[in-house]
């Protein structure tokens, strides 16, 4: 049933837990590696560094230094979220801002942004994530 999935989901996404993140930390980081090198085709950025790290409250993250960090949780996440939030990430290194040209750089690869967007929100407010 569905409602059993949620539960499972709901554990597994609000867990800290270390054990769970050194068992998938190397798996996450060669599936967003491969992901980043798709997308970077496209968008051409230079990257300084990819962590794979246990946020607490993000699924990613970069800094003007061009270093990405994600969550390794992403790996649970249907693959068209999990590649939105990777090319977010990318989108940032050229435009460190939420403005319009921000999203028109992400609407280049993902052009259904907003509606994941919007399932990301709802992964957070329904199920108490982060």
């Amino acid at each position: 049933m569905f409602i059993g999935q949620v539960r499972i989901f709901t554990t597994l996404y609000r867990t800290r837990s270390r054990k769970l993140y050194l068992a998938n930390k190397e798996s996450t980081r060669a599936l967003i590696m491969e992901r980043i090198a798709h997308f970077n085709q496209h968008y051409q950025v230079p990257i300084a560094r990819v962590a794979i790290k246990n946020l607490k409250s993000r699924w990613g993250s970069c800094s003007r230094k061009g270093n990405l960090n994600f969550n390794y949780k992403l790996t649970f996440l249907p693959p068209d979220l999990r590649d939105y939030v990777i090319v977010h990430e990318l989108c940032h290194l050229k435009e460190f801002n939420h403005g319009p040209k921000f999203w028109a750089r992400v609407a280049e690869t993902v052009p259904n942004y907003k509606e994941l967007v919007v399932r990301l929100r709802t992964i957070h407010k329904e199920w108490g994530i982060f």
